[in-house]
């Protein structure tokens, strides 16, 4: 299990390093294995900044992020490959991720050298291949090509084969099908399902609310950095209680309906307040002494269903997560 415990990231910026930027705040959650969970938000919204976190493309600034009871944040050299055999990412671009000059299959090569340097030659071939007719690719078909000659879904399931190479518990899916034609996201989610049954658990980050209904079991509402609804993805969209995922709801276009126009507006950030950024007061900000007024708090709708950082009614926010 991956355990996301208050996780921040805050950048410096302004003249030297002068001025704060919070990035993402106090997020919290659990991946387990064979479980698929959606971080859903809008662009500037922190997704991929807790994705970079979890594999360790950035620093934490607070928290911790722990890999079966283990924490990775100070892992470096020999243990930081080891927790690279377990979790691996795969980006929005698939173009982006391949060398044009080189041919495609060179991520397998890459992948060789450094984990399997002395597996004979025979048994690693075998390797490839099964892990290639796993996500669905004929090796004869997308060996040995360039990457201008494969398509985006194609150079996504080399990618997502080039992760299952090693002893995976845990993909990062940072908007991998964003810049896919919708025949072939289908293929994408139904492979990242597949391997759902197979127990890997998966990081599916996304702006679509749609595309998180439709694979994941949980689902986390990511708003400036901060969870502002999270639990059972049926619950969340069943019974969106915060004003934000309300609106995001309301804003995905329906097939049996026409374009109208939607007119929707959130209450503005209150500047230099913490606990809630949208509203005036969160009741229970600050109540508790290891709950600074700072930091939001996640109040419990139902069960398996919390949401934060906006007034409930006085009998919903009794009882806090």
């Amino acid at each position: 299990m991956l355990s996301l415990n208050r996780i921040s990231k805050t950048y410096k910026t302004g003249t030297f390093g002068g001025k704060d930027l919070v990035a993402v705040r106090d997020v919290s959650f659990d991946i387990n294995p064979g479980e698929v969970i959606s971080l859903i938000g809008e662009s500037g919204s922190g997704k991929t900044t807790v994705g970079k976190m979890v594999l360790k493309l950035i620093d934490i600034t607070k928290g911790s992020i722990t890999l079966d009871g283990v924490d990775v944040a100070h892992k470096q050299g020999a243990e930081l490959k080891t927790y690279y055999r377990h979790v691996q990412g795969v980006f929005q671009d698939p173009f982006s991720s391949y060398n044009p000059i080189f041919k495609a299959d060179r991520v397998f090569s890459l992948i060789r050298s450094e984990f399997f340097a002395d597996m004979p030659r025979a048994e690693w071939d075998a390797k490839v291949d099964g892990v290639l007719r796993s996500v669905t690719l004929e090796p004869n078909q997308v060996l040995n090509k360039y990457p201008h000659q494969l398509s985006g879904g194609q150079l996504q399931r080399l990618l997502v084969a080039r992760a299952l190479l090693l002893d995976l518990k845990i993909l990062i899916a940072d908007e991998i099908i964003s810049m896919l034609d919708a025949s072939t996201r289908i293929d994408v989610l139904n492979l990242l399902a597949d391997l759902k049954s197979r127990g890997l658990g998966i990081l599916f980050i996304t702006h679509d609310l749609s595309l998180g209904n439709y694979i994941s079991e949980k689902t986390v509402i990511l708003r400036r950095g901060s969870v502002v609804e999270m639990g059972a993805t049926d619950k969340v969209f069943g019974n969106p209680t915060h004003p934000y995922t309300r609106m995001l709801i309301s804003s995905v276009p329906q097939l049996h309906k026409k374009w109208a126009q939607i007119e929707q507006e959130l209450p503005a950030p209150i500047a230099g307040r913490g606990g809630c950024l949208f509203h005036e007061a969160y009741p229970l900000a600050g109540r508790t002494p290891d709950r600074p007024i700072d930091e939001p708090t996640l109040a419990r709708v139902e069960d398996d269903h919390y949401v934060g950082c906006f007034e409930l009614d006085s009998e919903k926010a009794s009882q806090v997560a």
